[in-house]
């Protein structure tokens, strides 16, 4: 694998950076079809350089954050992989573009995100003057109670020598090997390089399994959807109650960066604010109405979260801004009758809105 791209844009071009075709998403495949040629010699050169003077100008001009590199594909012989490199902002942009990319062929797939290696044991990398091999890298692995990821401590002998961003680069990229960058968005959770090993260390090769049983004890059944229920208070002290979609992670709907949010005001209330009577019952009506809507437009949109407090009831959709969502439910909350209604909507990528219930 070769790695390209660089996150912090020191360069100083913008999102048109200087020789990129500029225009977005279209406008780089416009790009990528006329200088396939030369990519195609670049490569069969194994001039590296060369390649990255071409197409690191095309990637920027997309976004200066993104990152791209050139990996062996799964059914090609090569695959061109920009991604985001874990910066939840710029994924949905990552998926637009490999979501616009053409048909793979015997020479080029396209991904999003890197991809996990069957043979990731076998790979190394240099960092510095050491070599960085993953079959002598130890994972310390946890399961928080109740939790829904695993957090890893790594180790490696060259550790020791390494300063802290690069014992952190180097694991972050050997846990993307190990398991895909969706994965480890999607799995793990606190990740500490070390410079002693943990007593419980296992071989870094173990981790794909330890995170598939993970995952195997949180699927639900077949058509089921989870939630979790919660209470809490408001800033002001106010009981809150909360129903959030469980697990929630952005990574699992890349493509859903619009937010459209849904206030309902309510005129019944118990002593602490919290919906009673006929409000709660409307509230229920409400629901139904909202979640048959988000069946029908369930590849577009999803209710993650809804939440009670001091006589409003928050809704919190997530949806790809190239649907119907946001229009649908402005019209779907003209109905309300027990106070004036507000949908908002805003780009949210990150799902900043609702990060507390993030799991």
């Amino acid at each position: 694998m070769r790695l390209f791209g660089r996150k912090d844009g020191e360069d100083g071009t913008g999102g048109n950076g200087t020789g990129g075709p500029g225009g977005g998403v279209p406008a780089f495949w416009t790009w990528w079809e006329e200088a396939r040629p030369r990519v195609d010699s670049l490569v069969a050169a194994d001039d590296m350089a060369g390649l990255a003077e071409l197409v690191e100008p095309a990637v920027r001009a997309l976004h200066p954050g993104l990152t791209w590199e050139l990996a062996p594909g799964k059914e090609a012989a090569h695959a061109l992989v920009v991604t985001s490199a874990g910066d939840a902002e710029l994924r949905p942009l990552a998926h637009r573009w490999a979501g616009a990319a053409p048909e793979s062929d015997l020479l080029w797939e396209f991904h999003p995100s890197r991809q996990a290696d069957p043979r990731a044991a076998e790979r190394t990398l240099d960092v510095g003057e050491h070599t960085f091999g993953l079959d002598k890298l130890t994972l310390g692995l946890r399961v928080p109670r109740d939790g829904s990821r695993v957090d890893v401590s790594a180790y490696h002998p060259v550790f020791a020598d390494l300063d802290e961003d690069d014992r952190l680069e180097a694991t972050l990229l050997a846990l993307d090997w190990l398991l895909g960058e969706d994965d480890v968005a999607r799995w793990v959770g606190e990740i500490a390089p070390v410079t002693f090993e943990p007593i419980d260390a296992v071989a870094a090769a173990h981790l794909p399994a330890v995170v598939a049983d993970l995952a195997t004890d949180l699927a639900p059944g077949a058509g089921e959807e989870q939630w979790a229920l919660l209470e809490g208070q408001t800033g002001g002290g106010a009981p809150l109650t909360a129903a959030a979609r469980h697990p929630l992670r952005p990574v699992d709907h890349p493509l859903f960066d619009q937010h459209v949010e849904i206030a309902l005001p309510y005129r019944h209330r118990d002593e602490g604010g919290q919906p009673a009577g006929d409000s709660l019952a409307a509230l229920r009506a409400f629901e139904e109405r909202l979640s048959a809507g988000l069946l029908d437009r369930r590849e577009t949109a999803l209710l993650a979260v809804h939440l009670s407090a001091e006589g409003v009831r928050v809704f919190h959709l997530y949806a790809d801004p190239d649907g119907d969502a946001a229009a649908w439910a402005k019209e779907l909350a003209k109905g309300w009758n027990e106070g004036k209604a507000r949908v908002a909507v805003t780009d949210d990528p990150a799902w900043t809105a609702v990060a507390p219930f993030l799991t």
